[in-house]
């Protein structure tokens, strides 16, 4: 038998509390919709999973949508963003059907959103359209260069289609995003795949990558500059830390000879010396040929003299002018 362990009189145990059950528990959750649309809900159903379709609550209405991501990818992706409407139960599948009727039906709307901003004679391009699962809504996306007033038509929507209607501008690239495509690579764009966010481009990026400036063979479905072209700018800033900078004169052994380009794949620098004859050769090599000229310092019989220094004992107070001598007067 077991000797009985006998506890100190006035020794308090610890007493663990039980972990909470998941259910019950609100959690975020990420839902995906037409496009690149998505937004945060709160949700307590634990056996919600990614990529699993279900009913939520928005503004005015009810929306279906599709589960992207869910805990913590959901927090870590919505910062600190407000979250005011919950996942009311996974969506059936006659909700499901219904998704990709109202799918197919926008196309219609689309086509004669386009008839009447001709006949209204807007300067504006109709991008797409997206009902609300519930019809309580009807977006329009456009794009446009300048302001329009399209008061006049949004009268004329909402009389054709009995519902609230949303005219939406977006720019090009989220033009691009939402409509999707196929890229200079071949492969579908990053921007309607798995790009979140859509950072601005400058031409910089491509000068410091050493690619042609031809706006053709830079630019994206959209017209504006690829958005790939900000994957391996760090990488080649660092690659070109290693490399002397372009236009700079160097003393080798050859004599001074400028750097007229660099080549960070093939490890290559070409160099002009000044009779103007080039040579291309290893960045290994041009560190041997290079010169390490040593640093001089002029003798101290060449160094001008040092400034006096002020004398605290001194008055500091700067001279007088002298005065002039007083003309005497005319008698």
């Amino acid at each position: 038998m077991r000797d009985k362990v006998e506890v100190p009189v006035g020794l308090e145990l610890p007493v663990f509390q039980p972990l909470p059950s998941a259910e019950g528990q609100t959690f975020l959750v990420e839902v995906g919709f037409k496009g690149m649309r998505k937004g945060f809900f709160t949700c307590t159903d634990p056996s919600v999973r990614v990529n699993d379709w279900v009913m939520v609550e928005v503004e005015r209405g009810r929306d279906v949508g599709r589960v992207v991501s869910l805990g913590g990818v959901a927090q870590k992706k919505c910062g600190d963003g407000p979250v005011s409407f919950p996942i009311l139960r996974p969506a059936e599948e006659d909700e499901v059907r219904q998704v990709y009727v109202l799918r197919a039906d926008e196309e219609r709307v689309r086509r004669g959103t386009r008839e009447m901003v001709q006949q209204h004679g807007l300067h504006m391009k109709v991008s797409d359209a997206e009902w609300q699962w519930d019809r309580n809504k009807l977006t329009i996306f456009f794009t446009a260069e300048r302001r329009v007033d399209f008061r006049q038509l949004v009268r004329e929507l909402a009389r054709t289609f009995r519902t609230r209607i949303e005219l939406k501008q977006i720019g090009v690239r989220d033009e691009a995003a939402q409509l999707g495509g196929v890229g200079r690579c071949g492969r579908a764009l990053c921007c309607s795949t798995w790009l979140r966010e859509i950072k601005p481009i400058s031409l910089q990026l491509a000068k410091d990558q050493s690619l042609s400036l031809n706006p053709q063979q830079i630019s994206g479905t959209c017209g504006r500059l690829m958005c790939c072209l900000t994957y391996e700018h760090d990488a080649y800033l660092q690659a070109r830390k290693r490399f002397p900078r372009e236009g700079k004169t160097i003393r080798t052994t050859v004599g001074n000879e400028r750097v007229i380009a660099i080549d960070i794949w093939r490890m290559q620098v070409t160099l002009q010396d000044d009779n103007r004859q080039r040579r291309t050769i290893d960045l290994e090599q041009l560190k041997a040929e290079t010169v390490v000229q040593p640093a001089t310092t002029p003798a101290r019989a060449d160094r001008p003299p040092l400034p006096s220094l002020p004398n605290p004992a001194q008055s500091q107070r700067p001279p007088r002018r002298p005065r002039r001598p007083m003309e005497p007067k005319p008698e």
